[in-house]
């Protein structure tokens, strides 16, 4: 016999025997003329054809415990790289299901929808004075009339524009705030 058996090779490699009769089956051992296994050429071809993760496990390692400096060869920094792979992919799902179920939105759809309502909002105060003042003016001219039984008028035109003055000073005071949604 020219190499080693599938059991000895197992025992050289730190493989189960069952692991070393897969990597056979599957073409990732180097086999002599007679059947035996060239221990050699197999490390090798193992070593390029299978997944540094698996390696790791079928030794039964973690990948980190033995102090070694992670490198760009060595299997911890595949590992890791595997691992924040999968962290960022579940962390994409988890943010795609969030948009399909309405809790995420767009920032720029929500700064527009923000900046719209508050434009709304403040044509809606800056005209309010016009809407009501008439309506004011005749109520508070009646309530003073019915309290002091003289008849008063209140100018229409001179309570807009007090309403005016007050409702300019709000929505100046209100320019100030801002809406951060980062």
């Amino acid at each position: 016999m020219e190499g080693m058996s599938e059991r000895a090779y197992a025992a050289h490699s730190g493989l189960s025997r069952g692991a070393v009769q897969k990597a056979r089956k599957n073409g990732r051992l180097v086999l002599f003329a007679d059947g035996s296994i060239n221990a050699a050429a197999s490390d090798a071809r193992r070593g390029a054809m299978t997944d540094p993760d698996q390696q790791m496990r079928s030794r039964g390692g973690s990948g980190s415990g033995d102090g070694a400096v992670s490198g760009p060869g060595d299997s911890t920094s595949y590992l890791k790289a595997r691992t924040a792979l999968t962290v960022y992919q579940a962390q994409e799902r988890q943010l795609s299901i969030q948009r399909k179920k309405g809790v995420l939105v767009d920032r720029a759809r929500a700064e527009t929808l923000v900046f719209r309502l508050a434009r709304q909002e403040r044509d809606t105060w800056v005209t309010w004075p016009t809407r009501v003042a008439a309506l004011m003016a005749a109520q508070l001219s009646a309530d003073m009339e019915k309290a002091s039984g003289v008849p008063v008028t209140i100018e229409t035109a001179i309570l807009q524009r007090v309403l005016e003055t007050h409702v300019r000073e709000q929505l100046d005071a209100l320019a100030d705030l801002r809406v951060s949604l980062g």
